[in-house]
């Protein structure tokens, strides 16, 4: 009998194990197509839909934990959280820890943005001296030197659909936005209010990391992450939202 109940609790341990929910963090400043905030939890986008059919199909729950943006690596280094997506490996050039890195999953693209009546195509080291639309706490290294030398100005946002709402209000004439983002935001406007792409800003691969933890599945995650990248999921949850998955071509 003392055997039996035993092995019963190894199973119930094991199940219970098996059913930790792999914990992702949010940041605060992602806008739609990324994420839908609604009382301060993720309900869809496209991060929010990747991360969920992630967790489903490693077979564990999901739980969001969203952070301001500044508090995000401090709470992957404590063990707080256990997987951060959308991030590239050189925005964080001193990352500290044991982390796994997935594969590139997805192409992040900063345009420079007008409205319907700027020029067709801009060079941004050409403008006269003038404030642009960015977002709080992002880093846009080839504009930095135009920031450095006071040739252009940030005009910071909470994120990127504020951003190009401003712009769209007249309050700059250019802003820095996701083509993500763009196509989104267009979706809701009169093709004679659409804003327009002018200049490529910055172009990079990004994909998620985990913390590499015996508690954290991270075989499977890498697995999954890279089925989901080569059958075309991915690629199909951002035609969901923004109707252009070349985007992430």
């Amino acid at each position: 009998m003392r055997f039996a109940l035993g092995a019963l609790l190894l199973v119930s341990l094991s199940v219970a194990a098996a059913e930790a929910p792999l914990r992702f963090v949010v940041s605060d400043s992602w806008a739609m197509p990324m994420v839908q905030m609604e009382r301060g939890r993720p309900t869809q986008g496209i991060l929010h839909d990747i991360m969920l059919s992630l967790a489903t199909q490693v077979g564990v729950p999901a739980q969001f934990h969203v952070l301001p943006r500044a508090r995000v690596q401090n709470a992957m280094e404590h063990g707080e959280v256990d997987v951060r997506c959308y991030v590239s490996k050189s925005w964080l050039p001193n990352l500290s820890g044991n982390y796994i890195w997935s594969a590139p999953l997805l192409v992040q693209r900063d345009l420079l943005i007008g409205r319907g009546d700027s020029p067709d195509t801009v060079n941004p080291a050409e403008l006269p001296q003038q404030s642009i639309g960015t977002v709080f706490g992002y880093s846009y290294p080839t504009l930095q030197p135009l920031f450095d030398a006071d040739r252009l100005h940030r005009d910071d946002a909470r994120n990127q659909e504020q951003v190009l709402d401003k712009l769209l209000a007249g309050r700059y004439r250019y802003a820095v936005s996701s083509q993500w983002t763009l196509d989104w935001f267009n979706q809701r406007l009169l093709p004679d209010r659409q804003l327009q792409s002018v200049a490529l800003v910055h172009e990079q691969t990004v994909g998620c990391y985990m913390r590499n933890d015996p508690k954290v599945p991270v075989q499977r995650i890498l697995d999954t992450l890279l089925q989901m990248k080569m059958s075309g999921e991915i690629d199909d949850i951002i035609r969901l939202y923004t109707g252009n998955p070349a985007a992430n071509q």
